[in-house]
């Protein structure tokens, strides 16, 4: 498939910010095993392909750190796929219908579960997809074990931040929808405190792709700088077993919501995707 500049551009930068997450990420397992012994985690990159049920290819790279010092589990996914969506599910993506139910799609997902109870479980995605329309999606937001409202506070006013340079609109209707989108209906409780959350950046010229590109890079740029301040605040925390057992059963619920309701999860195995990197946002340990 040859793809446009656009999409070169799209592909290119998430790679770009799978890269630098790493580097940080990797940091401060060392800077933490610099201090408190230990051998500091590491990133295991592994490529992957997959040919959809048109028979076009596609595919990405999984980035995970199991057994960490601070990280028992991160991932930071990219693919890219592309081909044409099943019958049954075309119909659910829009403008896939008036496309022969072909697409394109390129993104980045991360979901970091720490090792100490006080430092928050954390997920941040942005994508570019392609049908007969084109836009942009993503956010992030903050999953605690125990809520900490100055992480809460520092973790929003990055992100309003971030938004208000592009749109005064943008962090008030962002956060209103992912606190909508992060609920475990079933359970009628949030996955979190929230976040931002936004789909259907439409592009319709090429004056919209560049202000939804230039969105779209600092919400991954925000996320790179703010989470590492909240873990660096916590990370060395003490805790005991009952901190660890109460943290192993709010990752029953975070696990519930990425099963049962993420949008993500079903586009990813509608697609033939790969499904280990689907599932990579599974917690390590976990109790119901």
């Amino acid at each position: 498939m040859k793809n446009s500049i656009h999409q070169e551009k799209a592909q290119k930068w998430f790679k770009q910010l799978r890269d630098d997450i790493v580097f940080t990420m990797e940091s401060i397992e060392k800077d933490y095993a610099s201090k408190m012994g230990g051998t500091a985690g590491q990133y295991d990159i592994t490529p992957w392909s997959r040919m959809d049920i048109s028979g076009q290819p596609g595919g990405g790279e999984t980035a995970i750190m199991r057994d960490g010092l601070v990280f028992e589990k991160a991932g930071v996914n990219i693919s890219t796929v592309w081909g044409e969506f099943s019958e049954e599910f075309r119909d659910k993506i829009p403008g896939a219908s008036d496309n022969d139910g072909g697409f394109w799609a390129s993104g980045i997902s991360l979901v970091m579960h720490p090792r100490n109870p006080f430092v928050p479980p954390v997920h941040m995605n942005t994508r570019h997809i392609i049908t007969s329309k084109s836009w942009f999606g993503g956010g992030a937001d903050l999953n605690p074990i125990y809520k900490n409202d100055d992480d809460t506070k520092t973790f929003h006013d990055a992100l309003k931040t971030c938004c208000d340079q592009h749109d005064p609109e943008y962090y008030t209707q962002y956060s209103k929808w992912a606190d909508e989108y992060f609920w475990n209906a079933h359970r009628n409780e949030p996955r979190g405190v929230g976040g931002v959350f936004y789909d259907y950046l439409n592009n319709n010229d090429d004056a919209e792709w560049d202000k939804n590109f230039s969105f779209t890079k600092d919400v991954g740029k925000t996320f790179n700088e703010i989470y590492p301040q909240i873990v660096r605040v916590h990370m060395f925390d003490t805790y005991d077993k009952e901190h660890e057992d109460f943290m192993l059963f709010r990752r029953g619920r975070y696990a519930e919501f990425n099963l049962i309701h993420d949008r993500g999860t079903v586009f990813g195995l509608k697609t033939g995707g790969n499904v280990d990197a689907i599932l990579m946002s599974l917690p390590p340990r976990v109790t119901w």
